[in-house]
Protein backbone atom coordinates (compact mmCIF):
# COMPACT_ATOMS: atom_id res chain seq x y z
CA UNK A 1 0.00 0.00 0.00
CA UNK A 2 3.17 2.34 0.22
CA UNK A 3 2.97 3.35 -3.40
CA UNK A 4 -0.72 4.30 -3.49
CA UNK A 5 -0.71 6.23 0.01
CA UNK A 6 2.51 8.11 -1.38
CA UNK A 7 0.72 8.85 -4.40
CA UNK A 8 -2.21 9.90 -2.89
CA UNK A 9 0.73 12.54 -0.90
CA UNK A 10 1.78 13.96 -4.56
CA UNK A 11 -2.24 14.28 -5.71
CA UNK A 12 -3.20 16.04 -2.55
CA UNK A 13 0.09 18.30 -1.82
CA UNK A 14 0.10 19.04 -6.26
CA UNK A 15 -3.61 20.06 -5.63
CA UNK A 16 -2.89 22.30 -2.55
CA UNK A 17 0.24 24.05 -4.23
CA UNK A 18 -1.74 24.77 -6.90
CA UNK A 19 -4.75 25.83 -4.29
CA UNK A 20 -2.30 28.06 -2.66
CA UNK A 21 -0.66 29.76 -5.97
CA UNK A 22 -4.15 30.98 -7.11
CA UNK A 23 -4.83 32.68 -3.51
CA UNK A 24 -1.11 34.15 -3.23
CA UNK A 25 -2.11 36.23 -6.69
CA UNK A 26 -5.29 38.14 -4.60
CA UNK A 27 -4.34 38.27 -0.99
CA UNK A 28 -0.11 38.04 0.87
CA UNK A 29 0.68 34.46 0.86
CA UNK A 30 1.55 34.76 4.60
CA UNK A 31 -2.08 35.31 5.33
CA UNK A 32 -2.64 32.05 2.49
CA UNK A 33 -0.71 29.95 5.14
CA UNK A 34 -1.87 31.00 8.22
CA UNK A 35 -5.76 31.08 7.47
CA UNK A 36 -5.83 27.95 6.17
CA UNK A 37 -3.68 26.16 8.46
CA UNK A 38 -5.74 27.54 11.19
CA UNK A 39 -8.87 26.12 9.30
CA UNK A 40 -6.34 23.00 9.53
CA UNK A 41 -6.51 23.13 12.92
CA UNK A 42 -10.24 23.64 14.05
CA UNK A 43 -10.90 20.36 11.90
CA UNK A 44 -7.71 18.51 13.46
CA UNK A 45 -9.10 19.59 16.69
CA UNK A 46 -12.33 18.14 16.34
CA UNK A 47 -11.10 14.63 15.17
CA UNK A 48 -8.80 14.39 18.00
CA UNK A 49 -11.44 15.27 20.49
CA UNK A 50 -13.84 12.71 18.56
CA UNK A 51 -10.71 9.39 18.54
CA UNK A 52 -9.72 10.38 21.79
CA UNK A 53 -6.01 11.24 20.53
CA UNK A 54 -4.82 12.68 23.66
CA UNK A 55 -4.21 9.12 24.99
CA UNK A 56 -1.28 9.03 22.61
CA UNK A 57 0.60 12.05 24.00
CA UNK A 58 4.07 11.24 24.29
CA UNK A 59 7.90 11.70 23.68
CA UNK A 60 7.58 10.92 19.73
CA UNK A 61 5.49 14.32 19.40
CA UNK A 62 8.48 16.12 19.55
CA UNK A 63 8.59 15.08 15.67
CA UNK A 64 5.52 17.06 15.19
CA UNK A 65 6.74 19.90 16.96
CA UNK A 66 9.84 19.89 15.10
CA UNK A 67 8.10 19.30 11.94
CA UNK A 68 5.72 22.38 12.67
CA UNK A 69 8.44 24.93 13.29
CA UNK A 70 10.71 23.83 10.48
CA UNK A 71 7.87 23.81 7.75
CA UNK A 72 6.95 27.41 8.13
CA UNK A 73 10.44 28.06 8.04
CA UNK A 74 11.58 26.82 5.08
CA UNK A 75 8.48 28.09 3.23
CA UNK A 76 9.44 31.47 3.78
CA UNK A 77 12.80 30.63 2.72
CA UNK A 78 11.58 28.99 -0.63
CA UNK A 79 9.34 32.17 -1.46
CA UNK A 80 12.10 34.57 -0.75
CA UNK A 81 14.30 32.48 -3.47
CA UNK A 82 11.37 32.57 -5.93
CA UNK A 83 10.99 36.21 -5.21
CA UNK A 84 14.76 36.72 -5.67
CA UNK A 85 15.84 33.85 -8.12
CA UNK A 86 14.80 32.42 -11.32
CA UNK A 87 11.93 30.02 -10.70
CA UNK A 88 13.29 27.58 -12.85
CA UNK A 89 16.11 26.99 -10.31
CA UNK A 90 14.49 27.38 -7.35
CA UNK A 91 11.36 25.11 -7.98
CA UNK A 92 13.14 21.56 -9.11
CA UNK A 93 15.93 22.29 -5.97
CA UNK A 94 13.25 22.91 -3.48
CA UNK A 95 11.38 19.67 -4.89
CA UNK A 96 14.47 17.78 -4.70
CA UNK A 97 14.40 18.74 -1.09
CA UNK A 98 11.94 16.41 -0.53
CA UNK A 99 13.17 13.21 -2.03
CA UNK A 100 17.17 13.43 -0.49
CA UNK A 101 16.63 14.18 2.90
CA UNK A 102 13.69 11.05 3.59
CA UNK A 103 16.36 8.60 1.08
CA UNK A 104 19.37 9.15 3.14
CA UNK A 105 17.26 8.43 6.71
CA UNK A 106 15.80 5.18 4.76
CA UNK A 107 19.50 4.39 3.94
CA UNK A 108 20.72 5.24 7.30
CA UNK A 109 18.32 3.16 8.61
CA UNK A 110 19.29 0.26 6.67
CA UNK A 111 17.04 -0.09 3.76
CA UNK A 112 18.02 -1.56 0.24
CA UNK A 113 16.02 -1.09 -2.43
CA UNK A 114 15.87 -3.00 -5.07
CA UNK A 115 17.33 -2.93 -8.89
CA UNK A 116 14.14 -1.95 -10.38
CA UNK A 117 13.24 -0.04 -7.30
CA UNK A 118 17.13 1.93 -7.33
CA UNK A 119 16.17 2.35 -11.70
CA UNK A 120 12.22 4.21 -10.63
CA UNK A 121 14.18 6.37 -7.69
CA UNK A 122 16.63 7.96 -10.75
CA UNK A 123 14.11 8.04 -13.22
CA UNK A 124 11.74 9.62 -11.02
CA UNK A 125 13.98 12.01 -9.72
CA UNK A 126 14.64 13.13 -13.48
CA UNK A 127 10.83 13.61 -14.14
CA UNK A 128 10.59 15.77 -10.91
CA UNK A 129 13.54 18.10 -12.03
CA UNK A 130 12.39 18.57 -15.66
CA UNK A 131 8.31 18.70 -14.12
CA UNK A 132 9.29 21.34 -12.02
CA UNK A 133 10.35 23.02 -15.08
CA UNK A 134 14.08 24.07 -15.00
CA UNK A 135 15.19 26.96 -17.06
CA UNK A 136 16.92 26.31 -19.99
CA UNK A 137 18.32 30.13 -20.29
CA UNK A 138 21.24 30.24 -17.98
CA UNK A 139 20.00 33.18 -15.88
CA UNK A 140 22.34 33.35 -13.05
CA UNK A 141 21.99 32.37 -9.76
CA UNK A 142 23.09 35.01 -6.67
CA UNK A 143 24.78 33.43 -3.87
CA UNK A 144 21.65 34.38 -1.66
CA UNK A 145 19.22 32.82 -3.54
CA UNK A 146 20.96 29.69 -3.80
CA UNK A 147 21.49 29.01 -0.11
CA UNK A 148 17.46 30.09 0.57
CA UNK A 149 16.56 27.06 -1.50
CA UNK A 150 19.08 24.65 -0.27
CA UNK A 151 17.56 25.64 3.20
CA UNK A 152 14.16 25.52 1.91
CA UNK A 153 14.85 22.11 0.16
CA UNK A 154 16.63 21.01 3.26
CA UNK A 155 13.18 22.21 5.69
CA UNK A 156 10.89 20.11 3.12
CA UNK A 157 12.53 16.66 2.84
CA UNK A 158 13.40 17.48 7.24
CA UNK A 159 9.45 17.66 7.57
CA UNK A 160 8.87 14.21 5.76
CA UNK A 161 10.79 12.74 7.80
CA UNK A 162 9.78 14.31 11.08
CA UNK A 163 6.73 13.81 10.33
CA UNK A 164 7.29 9.88 9.36
CA UNK A 165 8.27 9.84 12.96
CA UNK A 166 5.74 11.83 14.97
CA UNK A 167 3.07 8.39 15.34
CA UNK A 168 2.90 4.79 14.23
CA UNK A 169 -0.84 4.65 14.43
CA UNK A 170 -4.20 6.15 13.19
CA UNK A 171 -4.98 7.81 16.14
CA UNK A 172 -1.63 9.04 17.13
CA UNK A 173 -1.20 10.74 13.67
CA UNK A 174 -4.16 12.97 14.16
CA UNK A 175 -2.32 13.92 17.30
CA UNK A 176 0.41 14.58 15.70
CA UNK A 177 -0.75 16.61 12.89
CA UNK A 178 -2.86 18.54 14.98
CA UNK A 179 0.53 19.66 16.91
CA UNK A 180 1.93 19.89 13.77
CA UNK A 181 -0.42 22.52 12.40
CA UNK A 182 -0.28 24.53 16.18
CA UNK A 183 3.33 24.99 15.82
CA UNK A 184 2.71 26.43 12.14
CA UNK A 185 0.24 28.52 13.34
CA UNK A 186 2.22 30.20 15.85
CA UNK A 187 5.18 30.66 13.58
CA UNK A 188 3.26 31.78 10.79
CA UNK A 189 1.60 34.48 12.72
CA UNK A 190 4.73 35.58 14.42
CA UNK A 191 6.39 36.12 10.94
CA UNK A 192 2.71 37.72 9.67
CA UNK A 193 3.08 40.11 12.90
CA UNK A 194 6.66 41.19 11.89
CA UNK A 195 6.01 41.52 8.29
CA UNK A 196 2.94 43.39 9.20
CA UNK A 197 5.46 45.75 11.55
CA UNK A 198 7.66 45.86 8.25
CA UNK A 199 4.52 47.88 6.29
CA UNK A 200 3.30 44.94 4.48
CA UNK A 201 0.19 44.30 4.08
CA UNK A 202 -1.97 41.46 6.00
CA UNK A 203 -5.18 41.62 3.88
CA UNK A 204 -6.04 41.25 0.76
CA UNK A 205 -7.62 44.43 -1.45
CA UNK A 206 -11.01 43.85 -0.59
CA UNK A 207 -10.07 43.65 3.12
CA UNK A 208 -11.88 40.84 5.23
CA UNK A 209 -14.84 40.40 2.83
CA UNK A 210 -11.44 39.07 0.59
CA UNK A 211 -11.15 36.65 3.87
CA UNK A 212 -14.69 35.58 4.08
CA UNK A 213 -15.30 34.55 0.36
CA UNK A 214 -12.11 32.80 0.20
CA UNK A 215 -12.84 30.45 2.99
CA UNK A 216 -13.66 27.31 0.77
CA UNK A 217 -10.35 27.59 -1.23
CA UNK A 218 -8.86 27.71 1.87
CA UNK A 219 -9.72 25.14 3.64
CA UNK A 220 -9.02 23.12 0.49
CA UNK A 221 -5.87 24.16 0.65
CA UNK A 222 -5.17 23.21 4.13
CA UNK A 223 -6.84 20.02 4.59
CA UNK A 224 -5.32 19.08 1.50
CA UNK A 225 -1.49 19.71 3.03
CA UNK A 226 -2.82 18.23 6.47
CA UNK A 227 -4.01 14.80 4.56
CA UNK A 228 -1.20 14.91 2.05
CA UNK A 229 1.06 14.92 5.71
CA UNK A 230 -1.11 11.91 7.26
CA UNK A 231 -0.89 9.90 3.68
CA UNK A 232 2.62 10.34 4.05
CA UNK A 233 3.17 9.33 7.16
CA UNK A 234 0.69 6.06 6.44
CA UNK A 235 3.09 5.43 3.49
CA UNK A 236 6.29 5.70 4.94
CA UNK A 237 5.58 3.73 8.34
CA UNK A 238 4.06 0.55 5.77
CA UNK A 239 6.78 0.22 3.58
CA UNK A 240 10.45 1.57 2.46
CA UNK A 241 10.70 5.18 3.05
CA UNK A 242 12.86 5.55 0.20
CA UNK A 243 10.02 4.73 -2.23
CA UNK A 244 7.79 6.54 -0.08
CA UNK A 245 9.41 10.10 -0.36
CA UNK A 246 10.12 9.28 -4.46
CA UNK A 247 6.55 8.80 -4.98
CA UNK A 248 5.29 11.67 -2.38
CA UNK A 249 8.09 14.03 -4.60
CA UNK A 250 5.82 14.15 -7.42
CA UNK A 251 3.58 16.32 -6.76
CA UNK A 252 5.38 19.15 -8.96
CA UNK A 253 3.70 16.89 -11.90
CA UNK A 254 0.35 17.03 -10.44
CA UNK A 255 0.37 21.16 -10.66
CA UNK A 256 1.69 21.53 -13.47
CA UNK A 257 -1.23 19.12 -14.83
CA UNK A 258 -3.91 21.27 -12.77
CA UNK A 259 -2.36 24.20 -14.43
CA UNK A 260 -2.83 23.20 -18.23
CA UNK A 261 -6.80 21.92 -17.18
CA UNK A 262 -7.91 24.74 -15.32
CA UNK A 263 -5.65 27.65 -16.67
CA UNK A 264 -5.04 26.48 -20.00
CA UNK A 265 -1.11 27.11 -19.25
CA UNK A 266 0.80 24.67 -21.99
CA UNK A 267 3.87 22.57 -20.81
CA UNK A 268 7.24 23.23 -21.94
CA UNK A 269 8.87 20.12 -23.67
CA UNK A 270 10.68 19.45 -21.20
CA UNK A 271 7.79 19.62 -18.58
CA UNK A 272 6.10 17.01 -19.98
CA UNK A 273 9.20 14.72 -20.66
CA UNK A 274 9.12 14.86 -16.93
CA UNK A 275 5.95 14.08 -16.23
CA UNK A 276 6.34 11.02 -18.25
CA UNK A 277 9.40 9.72 -16.63
CA UNK A 278 7.74 10.34 -13.33
CA UNK A 279 5.05 8.41 -14.26
CA UNK A 280 7.73 5.51 -15.67
CA UNK A 281 9.47 6.04 -12.74
CA UNK A 282 6.16 5.13 -10.81
CA UNK A 283 5.73 2.61 -12.18
CA UNK A 284 8.85 1.06 -11.81
CA UNK A 285 8.52 1.74 -7.91
CA UNK A 286 5.52 0.00 -7.41
CA UNK A 287 6.50 -3.42 -8.93
CA UNK A 288 9.61 -3.05 -8.09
Amino acid sequence: MTPVFALATSLMWGLADFGGGLLTRRMPALTVVLVSQLLAVGALGSIVVATGGWSEAGPQLWYAVAAGVVGPAAMLAFYRALALGPMGVVSPLGALGGVAVPLGVGLVLGERPGLLQVAGIAVAVAGVVLASGPGMGGAPVQRQTLVLTLVAAFGFGSVMALIAEASHNLTGLFLALFVQRLCNVAVGAGALYASVRRGAPALPENGWQGIRSALPALAFVGLSDVAANGTYSIAANNGPVTVAAVLASLYPVVTALAARGFLSERLRGEQAAGAGLALVGTVLLATG
